[in-house]
């Protein structure tokens, strides 16, 4: 099993002066969780949505984290790959220098970024975005095999021109793909490059989806190999709080999953803005009670057509409580065939001390409970 924390950069009732604070607090957080033991931070990349993220630049981000550590892995994922959001000549110069500075320690995922919000703040034609997705992967996949790229795709033609520098890692950084379908499942296997399941399934939906990626390998050919190397990890999300107060931890943990409920339901379903009820100073008792029951009906209500969909049922039931909870969880999730949880724990309205507390109650008690102690001496 290995262990990672994901960033979105979510922000409730933002400001300037809170955004900026926010990118310092992530920051933070990813140089504590190398600390504690984690293996890996992913940043997601996302444009325009005001409260939902605000990581519009997660390479810059990756960077300065890379700077600031010296083993975890950094995840850009995802990458928005259609043409207009990133060319792929450009992902893959990005992706190398980046792999260079931090001493290979590069994974890179791709995604659709498929909100009208995004798309139309950069001119993407939303018909061609998993299209331009496989392509752009085929073309980072192939960008160093040779001293010069030169591809001759359904959309596009390049070549020959050198991609420079070249990554540490050889061929290239290890690459995913952000899955919360079916069809994407399928795809990424088909493709050769891992799994990053973003939604909010619990461990039954997880089950399902690693036989549907599972099935597929099985099934695949090598003829639509992206590259000559094969990825085959399955990376889940894992929304959790952890504080010594379980019931503490239950009450910031949905607060923070509702707000990530209404934002998702505004920017991919136009269900509306985040309701003051999230923020500090809320009901919390009463939240607490009715938070699981508005997450799924809000999203049940409006039918959004965007992750979870029909694989992985938006619910609440997630690592909120103290570490034995956390470790229950994990254990029902490595059953269920992760090899990677993703923790979210930078959820909008989750203040800073409650992230910090969670990342070392995972790295002091639940990581080791996962791991041989050769390994965690090592």
């Amino acid at each position: 099993m290995q262990f990672s924390v994901i960033f979105e950069a979510q922000l409730a009732d933002p400001t300037v002066d809170r955004e900026h604070q926010l990118i310092h607090d992530c920051v933070e957080q990813a140089v504590l969780a190398e600390e504690m033991g984690f293996d890996r931070v992913w940043a997601v990349e996302h444009h325009s949505l005001k409260w939902y993220a605000h990581m519009s630049a997660p390479e810059v981000f990756l960077t300065w984290v890379a700077a600031r550590t010296r083993t975890i892995r950094v995840g850009h994922g995802v990458v928005c790959m259609p043409f207009r959001f990133n060319h792929p000549a450009r992902v893959a110069e990005r992706a190398a220098m980046l792999d260079l500075l931090s001493g290979g320690r590069l994974d890179l995922g791709a995604g659709r970024g498929g909100t009208v919000q995004e798309t139309s703040l950069c001119g993407v034609d939303r018909d061609r975005t998993t299209q331009e997705v496989e392509e752009a992967l085929r073309i980072v996949g192939r960008a160093w095999e040779r001293d010069e790229l030169e591809h001759h795709g359904e959309l596009l033609d390049i070549g020959p021109h050198p991609i420079l520098p070249r990554p540490a890692q050889a061929p290239h950084p290890p690459l995913f793909l952000a899955c919360s379908r079916t069809e994407t499942l399928t795809q990424a296997a088909q493709l050769g490059v891992g799994a990053l399941v973003m939604g909010f399934a619990g461990p039954e939906s997880i089950a399902g989806m690693r036989r549907a990626y599972d099935d597929a390998i099985a099934a695949r050919t090598p003829d639509r190999f992206v590259s000559t190397v094969v990825n085959d990890h399955f990376s889940v999300l894992c929304p959790t709080i952890v504080l010594d107060d379980r019931e503490a931890a239950r009450r910031v943990g949905l607060r923070g999953q509702r707000f990530f409920a209404q934002s998702i339901a505004h920017w991919y379903g136009g269900a509306g803005l985040p309701d003051e009820a999230v923020v500090e100073g809320a009901d919390e008792a009463a939240e607490l009670r009715t938070a699981a029951e508005q997450v799924v009906a809000r999203l049940s209500e409006h039918d959004i057509p965007v992750r979870p969909a029909a694989t992985a049922v938006f619910h609440a039931d997630h690592a909120y409580g103290t570490a034995d909870d956390a470790i229950a969880y994990v254990e029902r999730l490595r059953a269920a065939g992760a090899d990677e949880v993703m923790c979210l724990v930078q959820m909008g309205t989750v203040p800073q001390e409650a992230c910090l507390e969670t990342l070392r109650q995972w790295g002091e008690k639940v990581i080791p409970h996962f791991r041989p102690r050769g390994r965690e001496a090592a």
